[in-house]
């Protein structure tokens, strides 16, 4: 069974930063595209970023480009995301999704794929 931990959310000022970890337990982690969501109250659940398992090839979203950065350990099956210059807009809750994938495949869609962790929540507020 595939099980997806994300940590590192907290409540922090605009500007600051935050690291954002996902531990992937129960899969072959070194095949698996990697993706980070967030959802904001009242709203859809929106793409942040994507990595490829060979590459690897990264997505990121217009709003997050050039702030955030999303890597990957696979020697401890742990996928991150960096947030730099965090602005309001930000506040969310984000969550870590992983599928089996081809080698340069990095789903922009949460449609693309089955397993997810539980969320952390990201506030970002003076």
């Amino acid at each position: 069974q595939v099980q997806l931990v994300e940590s590192g959310g907290g409540l922090v000022q605009p500007g600051d930063s935050l690291r954002l970890s996902c531990i992937v337990s129960g899969a072959t982690f070194k095949y698996y595209a990697l993706g980070w969501f967030r959802q904001a109250p009242g709203k859809e659940r929106e793409f942040v970023a994507s990595i490829s398992w060979s590459g690897p090839r990264i997505y990121y979203s217009d709003s997050v480009q050039g702030r955030f950065t999303i890597s990957r350990d696979n020697a401890n099956n742990t996928a991150y995301l960096q947030m730099n210059t965090l602005k309001p807009e930000d506040t969310a809750v984000y969550y870590c999704a992983a599928e089996p994938s081809g080698p340069w495949d990095a789903s922009e869609s949460p449609n693309g794929y089955r397993h997810w962790g539980q969320g952390t929540q990201v506030t970002v507020s003076s």
